[in-house]
């Protein structure tokens, strides 16, 4: 219930914690899941207090047992080992602490832990976590490599010298966290954000170099895998355990068997690639040398050829044959204007035997009006009217003598 309360009118710490306590009591008991990071077994004391830690969200509860109930599973559990207590959450007023009470304590064996981590990966694959198409391709050389991994360890010295080794101006990004236990998780994830958050950064390598079971459960847990999923720098697992495959081999854009793997996978050989190099530039040199003999053979071939060695050779063959041919066209050519010459002057004597000044000059003469029309019959003509006589070489005034016929 929610309490109305203000500055004039506040409540107790006391009346707070009663009240707190109260609600806690209502919640009855409960199964609790967690790994033990603190176990307190004090000769002769009556109870055992433990503490549970979630490893993936980084938080922590105080529990308390009597000695009866820890006794049953002593040589079972140790620190570190994970449990599944049954107890009944308690509100200690007086120091506003909650804890667990427990009355039950089972471990969590091998066996259990390898069942959840296979749900866990059947129910990440079904969402398309592990799918090849998710994969990122690697840079071929990247400027700066992130590095996730335990403070000074042996699989921070492999990638560290075998990349350096391999390409001696490689430059490193390094996150130490710690790899396993109850702070590996927090740990981890926020080291590979930072990473993925930095520009600079063009590939993530996680590496530890390998362990027990429970020592790789943190590159198991779901919210470690779901952050690398989420990360848009590639991400290079190294875990260097090849029995069992943690779920960040499965989420990882490339998996390396080892630490030292990861270096030669991420950060190229400068020998090999200067070899490559060479071998690249002598192929492109015979290559290139190839066709530049083939093209001076074929140089040399076309100028082997007789038509390149006398050029002038067809020019003179042809020249008689030209010369043949112009006398020819040009006989042809008088041919034909004398033909048209004598046509022409044929049509032209027979237009003049046919036009009218012809018959003019052989002594006649054409009759015209005033108007200019043609008189072709006496009919035509009125007494005493006036004519002109058109002759060869000029005209003249007629007139017809009245009553003449």
């Amino acid at each position: 219930m929610a309490l109305t309360t203000s500055a004039e009118t506040p409540l107790p710490v006391g009346e707070v914690s009663r009240m707190i306590g109260g609600w806690i009591d209502r919640l009855g008991a409960v199964w609790v899941e967690g790994q033990i990071t603190q176990l307190s077994r004090r000769p002769g004391a009556g109870v055992v207090f433990l503490t549970l830690r979630d490893p993936s969200y980084d938080v922590s509860i105080g529990v308390t047992c009597y000695r009866q109930v820890f006794d049953a599973v002593a040589d079972l559990v140790s620190e570190g080992a994970r449990v599944v207590v049954h107890a009944k959450p308690e509100w200690y007023a007086p120091r506003g602490q909650l804890s667990l009470r427990a009355a039950e304590i089972k471990p969590v064996g091998i066996g259990e832990l390898l069942a959840r981590l296979e749900q866990l990966k059947r129910t990440l694959a079904a969402e398309g976590l592990f799918a090849p198409g998710r994969k990122k391709r690697l840079p071929f050389l990247p400027r700066r490599i992130g590095l996730v991994c335990g403070r000074a360890s042996a699989a921070e010295r492999d990638v560290l010298e075998n990349a350096r080794r391999r390409w001696p101006a490689v430059a490193f990004e390094v996150r130490n966290v710690a790899v396993q236990g109850v702070k590996a998780v927090p740990q981890v994830v926020r080291a590979v954000r930072e990473l993925d958050a930095d520009e600079d950064v063009d590939v993530i390598v996680v590496a530890r170099g390998g362990g027990s079971v429970e020592d790789l459960l943190p590159f198991s847990d779901e919210q470690l895998v779901r952050a690398v999923a989420d990360c848009r720098t590639p991400v290079v697992s190294a875990i260097g355990h090849e029995p069992d495959s943690p779920l960040l081999d499965l989420v990882a854009d490339l998996r390396a068997s080892t630490p030292t793997d990861a270096a030669k996978k991420v950060v190229p050989d400068v020998g090999e690639e200067l070899e490559r190099v060479r071998g690249l530039r002598d192929r492109a040199l015979r290559t290139v040398q190839g066709l530049l003999d083939r093209e001076e053979r074929g140089l040399a071939h076309a100028l082997a050829r007789p038509a390149m060695e006398h050029p002038l050779r067809m020019v003179e063959v042809r020249e008689d044959e030209v010369s043949a041919l112009l006398a020819r066209s040009r006989r042809v050519l008088g041919h034909l204007l004398d033909r048209a010459d004598s046509e022409l002057s044929h049509t032209r004597a027979r237009v003049r035997a046919l036009s009218p000044a012809a018959t003019l000059e052989r002594g006649y003469a054409v009759l015209q009006r005033a108007d200019g029309t043609v008189v072709r019959s006496p009919g035509e003509v009125a007494g005493d009217e006036e004519l002109r006589a058109r002759v060869a070489e000029g005209e003249f005034a007629v007139r017809r003598v009245a009553g003449s016929d």
